[in-house]
Order: structure tokens, then C-alpha cells, then sequence
């Protein structure tokens, strides 16, 4: 039976960036498989849509574009700050993660891009926005395992033991 929106299902993965460097894949996760609800968005749009119509056992490669991973850069994402603004027991390097907050005390998460002697650059865009990326996905099963914990049936149509 061919995979829809709706359906629970597990697969294996591996992703890539366009140099073959691998950023994510199941073994990197623990070895355990990705379970997901298909079309619930809860997965990049590209991995979640390459899903459907597949069956059960399917081995297939897709190519995303990052309109359809983690979206394109937006510049204005990126800004320039004063080291005067920050704490001063931070001495922040390239790469290093820093929580940030606005006056509206909504925090998210930036990249340091640079660094010198007045100034800083952060990056609030997702690492791997603007970036093409390729998956190898295998769908192992469909259906959905019950919550051992939980006495009610789960609604997916599955017939639980």
C-alpha cells in the first residue's frame, strides 16, 4: 500500500551536504529509526513529501534545493553587534552558538560568523539554510506502535495486541 498524508511511518536516512559530507543520518540519532506522521511538517518539506507514494521497503535518493530543506538565507538574519553589547565574561569565537533576545524578549539561537576587536557577526539562519542537500531514505515499516502506557487506542487504524 502506497504511503499518504496521515500515515505513520519509520525509515532510515542519511543526509549529505553537496561536498558527500554527512551532517545527519540514523546511525549518527542512535541507530533507532525515524518515526514521523507524514505530512505533519514536522520534518523538512522536501524529506516529508519524498515519502508519499512510496511502499514499505522502497530505497531512494532525493536532492533538495534549500527552498525546500531549511530555506534560503535571509540577510537579515545576519547582524552586526558591538562587543560593548555583550556579557563580558563571553569571549565568543566563530562557530560558537549564543542564546539571543530581543526588546520583546522573544530569544532564538545565532551563530557567531566573525569576530574582531569592536565587533561580532551573528547569524540567526538555520546552519544549514541556503544549502542543497541530498538523503538516501529507506522506509522500513507503516503503521504505529501503542504507548505501552497508554490504556486507549491511538486512532491510526492499526489493530494493537
Amino acid at each position: 500500500m502506497s504511503i499518504k498524508k496521515g500515515d505513520i511511518i519509520k525509515v532510515e536516512y542519511e543526509g549529505r551536504l553537496e561536498d558527500r559530507t554527512i551532517f545527519d543520518s540514523t546511525e549518527l540519532q542512535g541507530g533507532e529509526p525515524l518515526k514521523f506522521e507524514v505530512g505533519t511538517r514536522t520534518l523538512i518539506q522536501g524529506f516529508d513529501d519524498s515519502v508519499i507514494g512510496k511502499e514499505v521497503g522502497d530505497s531512494f535518493e532525493i536532492i533538495l534545493n534549500a527552498s525546500e530543506a531549511y530555506g534560503v538565507i535571509d540577510p537579515l538574519l545576519v547582524q552586526t553587534v558591538s562587543i560593548d553589547e555583550l556579557p563580558e565574561d563571553l569571549d565568543p569565537e566563530p562557530g560558537m552558538m549564543l542564546g539571543v533576545g530581543d526588546a520583546n524578549g522573544t530569544h532564538s539561537m545565532a551563530w557567531v560568523k566573525e569576530v574582531n576587536d569592536e565587533f561580532i557577526v551573528i547569524d540567526m539562519n538555520h546552519p544549514l539554510a541556503g544549502k542543497t542537500l541530498q538523503f538516501k531514505i529507506k522506509i522500513l515499516e507503516t503503521g504505529c506502535e501503542p504507548d505501552p502506557h497508554d490504556t486507549h487506542e491511538c486512532g491510526c487504524g492499526c489493530e494493537h495486541n
